[in-house]
């Protein structure tokens, strides 16, 4: 074992573990999410959300951890956390209003369909639930 990490301090070292713990699950639940969901805008939802807190619960147990083994504050994750909180957000808004736009540009060059012809419905859109009711 490593013998920094054997003279961790407990008030230190219950923080971190608790960090360490609930930013995984975090995260863990995120990547579920992303699996699971079937349709774009439900999937990018989850890791959107669950990447800003895990990642930043996961990058201020390691400030804690590198803080206490130095003795003296460490900023280096601290300003990680801060980007990734800052970009991660803007990132996941950016894809889901690029998928908003292909999906209205997909709506616009949709076939016609003829008056007399069957009425089931044809779409070109990826995400059909997206797509307007037609009367």
């Amino acid at each position: 074992m490593n013998p920094q990490l054997e003279s961790l301090p407990l008030w230190a070292s219950l923080p971190i573990t608790l960090l360490l713990l609930l930013g995984s699950a975090i995260v863990l639940i995120g990547a579920l999410g992303l699996v699971r969901l079937p349709h774009f805008f439900q999937r990018i939802h989850g890791p959107a959300i669950t990447i800003t807190l895990g990642t930043g619960s996961i990058l201020i147990a390691s400030m804690i951890y590198f803080s206490a083994l130095q003795s003296r504050l460490v900023f280096h994750e601290l300003l990680i956390t801060a980007f990734v909180m800052l970009t991660a957000p803007v990132v996941a808004m950016l894809l889901m209003r690029t998928a908003v736009y292909r999906d209205l540009r997909a709506r616009d060059r949709r076939p016609t369909v003829s008056a007399n012809a069957n009425k089931s419905k044809t779409t070109t859109e990826v995400y059909p639930f997206s797509a307007k009711e037609e009367p």
